[in-house]
């Protein structure tokens, strides 16, 4: 409501009022920079403000075809709801409506909802945005702004948001040139692994070092021979173990020189262990016993028949 107050009363260079039933969106006319392909146009637009807002930055919309942004599209800039990670919540709708003023005759390097028209289709989409009037607020263009006037002076307010402005302006661009130098950068790291390993240039390295190292591979290679050479032939029964050496050998080598064992036939079937007869013979013994007891059951009924079938008579 303060920001309300503040920008009742239009500029020469834009405006902006919340609509009667929605405090959260805003409708704006903004004049085309001075000496650019926007030069006589007056643009609208809308500014969706979220409910975290001023801790979180608001949506704009442009409804006025003008080349640079496109309509009914939300726009990424700096200050918009594409951006959270740049927006202050000291700034605020004045200053959006400066910085919108300062990004239309930068160039949109293909950011969301940015067009790169021709500069005679800006300067005849200029000409035409006088004519356009808003279906929600009923804001025609052509009285929307105060005439521009040669000798007037901007307010305290206006060098505030200007400068603030051109800060906002500085930081998108640094931070365009630090994206393209960091996507330089890692395309040379990428790129420098494989060009140092096609560089025939020496490394700088110690004689002695280099000497040192020499020698050692030398003396291993004669232990080698020597060993080769003193060592017969390991046969398919026996082969001695190998002797003493200055270098470990490794575990193929050891493998090598272990005996060969000779070949034993395959396993025989393991076989089944013996039966207990005592688990066979209680296992009968059960048997036995549920017989007993079947023989035992029948009998009983039988006699329970013959027993009623005496008492009737």
């Amino acid at each position: 409501m303060k920001e309300a107050a503040e920008l009742r009363d239009p500029t020469e260079h834009y405006h902006a009022q919340p609509l009667e039933d929605n405090l959260f969106e805003w409708h704006f006319s903004v004049r085309g920079p001075p000496d650019s392909h926007f030069d006589g146009g007056v643009y609208h637009g809308r500014i969706v403000l979220p409910p975290e807002y001023p801790m979180k930055p608001p949506s704009i919309i442009l409804l006025t075809p003008n080349g640079r942004f496109e309509v009914g599209k939300k726009i990424c800039l700096s200050i918009s709801g594409h951006h959270p990670e740049t927006w202050q919540p000291s700034w605020s709708i004045r200053t959006a409506l400066i910085a919108i003023i300062g990004f239309m005759p930068t160039k949109g390097e293909g950011a969301i909802g940015s067009l790169d028209y021709t500069p005679e289709e800006r300067r005849a989409l200029a000409k035409k945005s006088q004519d356009f009037c808003c279906e929600a607020c009923g804001c025609t263009m052509r009285t929307a702004l105060m005439a521009p006037t040669s000798g007037s002076h901007p307010s305290q307010a206006d060098r505030e948001a200007k400068e603030l402005a051109r800060q906002i302006s500085f930081n998108a661009a640094a931070r365009r040139i630090a994206d393209h130098s960091s996507a330089e950068s890692s395309t040379s790291s990428k790129a420098g692994p494989s060009q140092g390993a096609g560089n025939d240039t020496p490394m700088d390295t110690d004689p002695q070092a280099e000497a040192s190292t020499s020698e050692d591979q030398d003396s291993v290679e004669t232990a080698q021979t020597e060993q080769g050479e003193a060592s017969p032939a390991p046969s398919t029964e026996d082969v001695a173990p190998p002797g003493p050496s200055s270098r470990p050998l490794s575990p193929r080598q050891r493998r090598a020189q272990q005996p060969r064992r000779p070949a034993f036939p395959p396993f025989p079937a393991a076989p089944h262990p013996p039966q207990d007869p005592g688990h066979t013979g209680s296992a009968v013994l059960i048997v036995l016993l549920t017989l007993a007891l079947a023989a035992l059951i029948f009998r009983r009924i039988y006699l329970a028949n013959e027993y009623k079938f005496d008492y009737e008579l």
